[in-house]
């Protein structure tokens, strides 16, 4: 792999502050209807599914996914609508009402601080505020063209009572604002009921297996090849995929392919992931503490310290580490702790390469990576023998 050095501006760009979000009000067709009209929609990595051509983008350069959050007080509706790829909430801090169908009625789940839901492709889903104002749901999208989304048949009808078109091109047009239906281009019709009943059905039961609640997280205590070395004691927790963990023996909670994975690392305070890099994209996103990420190495590192809601894409081969400095701020599932939300693209393991030091002080403990990239006993593998 080679260097990849990450310079002060890069890194000033690639960072999302919680205060850098900019919201978009009318980022769908629902814009205006009663209930769905105080949507807050931000887009922090890619446009994802919004029709506004001004909904602003933190981040424009693709990932392999998209990342981005609703904002939205208390009752207000997100409307059904259907996507093409992997859509994923991830709760951070709220209460919401989540239902899917073609009428929102075959079936509902609560979802509470520190879920990650994935919803199933293919199928209508909305959701409602029925917690606090404050509440946030991050969305991590798949693919980093998602194809946009199909509105449910009676959302349409409702935006069209308030001036709001769809065109076949993906362009919102809002009569009210002056917006002139364009004579040459196909306005988007309801989905025909014979395709809805085509689509596939999802009992509770099986909506569940696709939860990943804060009481389902297994952690996994030395994932690492760093884990038993000073600073590197980070437990992580897979959701979506094997990721980046070298324990042979760690499953995830999904498997199915997303076009990224997902898990959440968890620490405490002076502990981490020491110095490594991979060739993926990866996001980074707290949910609680307050956290120093380190970005290339000597006289070219760069600090960044991050706290809640606040995230970072680190560039594919860049050497990074990870510490938490503080578990104050943010809600953690373990008191005393911090978490970090870590998304990586694509769908196949996450090979690290440590850095010298990391490997020599981790074989110097005992322990060294198996050809398969995992985790093993340096004093076994000095016992096998090569093949011919």
């Amino acid at each position: 792999m080679h260097d990849v050095i990450v310079p002060a501006e890069e890194v000033q760009r690639r960072t999302i502050l919680r205060r850098d979000w900019v919201p978009c009000k009318a980022a769908f067709i629902d814009c205006r209807t009663p209930g769905s009209d105080t949507k807050d929609n931000y887009s922090f990595i890619g446009s994802g599914v919004s029709q506004n051509p001004q909904q602003y983008v933190n981040l424009q350069e693709p990932h392999g996914y998209n990342l981005g959050a609703a904002g939205m007080p208390n009752g207000t509706v997100n409307s059904l609508h259907l996507h093409f790829t992997a859509e994923v909430f991830i709760n951070f801090d709220g209460e919401y009402q989540l239902r899917w169908g073609a009428d929102g009625k075959q079936g509902e789940y609560l979802s509470t601080d520190g879920d990650v839901i994935s919803v199933p492709s293919w199928i209508f889903r909305g959701f409602t505020n029925v917690g606090s104002d404050d509440g946030i749901l991050l969305t991590v999208l798949g693919q980093d063209d998602t194809g946009g989304i199909i509105w449910g048949p009676t959302v349409l009808e409702d935006a069209a009572g308030h001036g709001l078109y769809l065109t076949a091109d993906n362009r919102l047009i809002d009569t009210v604002a002056g917006d002139v239906v364009p004579e040459q281009v196909e306005l988007i019709k309801p989905m025909p009921q014979a395709e809805i009943d085509r689509l596939d059905v999802f009992d509770e039961q099986q909506f569940g297996t696709r939860v990943t609640r804060s009481a389902d997280r297994h952690w996994i205590e030395r994932p690492f090849l760093c884990s038993a070395l000073p600073g590197g004691g980070a437990a992580l927790s897979l959701v979506i995929g094997y990721g980046m963990v070298e324990d042979r023996r760690a499953v995830p909670r999904l498997h199915e392919p997303h076009s990224f994975n997902l898990a959440w690392l968890r620490a405490t305070p002076g502990e981490g992931m020491l110095t490594h890099r991979h060739a993926e994209t990866q996001v980074v996103t707290v949910k609680a503490g307050r956290w120093q990420v380190r970005l290339n190495r000597g006289d070219d590192e760069q600090v960044v310290e991050l706290g809640p809601r606040d995230s970072l894409s680190v560039p594919a081969g860049a050497w990074r580490s990870f510490q938490l400095l503080d578990s104050g701020p943010g809600r953690a599932e373990e008191e005393g702790t911090g978490e970090l939300l870590v998304v990586n693209g694509g769908d196949g393991r996450v090979r690290l390469e440590w850095a010298d030091e990391v490997v020599r002080h981790a074989r110097k403990d005992g322990w060294v990576l198996d050809p398969n990239g995992y985790l093993a006993p340096a004093a076994v593998l000095a016992t096998a023998t090569e093949d011919d």
